[in-house]
């Protein structure tokens, strides 16, 4: 069974930086793509960022482009998503996702396994 586990969200100032990280089991994690997505309040579910299993392939939703980088580290299982200059349109709770594909993607019908999600806070 597979399952992703994400940790690292809390509260932080505006302009400040936090990185998430998310390991997953049940599966050969270097072979598949990973990616993160974030609800906020009252909104739907927004792409933040996805990786191929090999990292060769990135891809950033526009509002969090030049800020946030994804990372993976297929020997730990884990990806990681560092978040700097974060802003107060950034506070949601972020969710780690995986795809049935070495291939990132960007919208979350596209992927098959789901995190519990972290709550990410930014307030001064």
């Amino acid at each position: 069974q597979v399952r992703l586990v994400e940790s690292g969200g809390g509260l932080v100032r505006p302009g400040g930086s936090l990185r998430l990280s998310c390991v997953g089991s049940g599966r050969p994690f270097r072979n598949f793509a990973m990616g993160w997505f974030r609800r906020a309040p009252r909104k739907e579910r927004e792409f933040v960022a996805s990786i191929s299993g090999g990292s060769r392939s990135i891809y950033y939703g526009d509002s969090v482009r030049g800020r946030f980088i994804i990372s993976r580290d297929n020997a730990k299982d884990t990806v990681y998503l560092q978040m700097n200059n974060l802003k107060l349109e950034d506070t949601a709770v972020y969710y780690c996702a995986s795809r049935n594909s070495y291939v990132p993607r960007e919208f979350e019908d596209e992927f098959d396994y789901w995190g519990q999600g972290t709550q990410v806070t930014v307030s001064s």
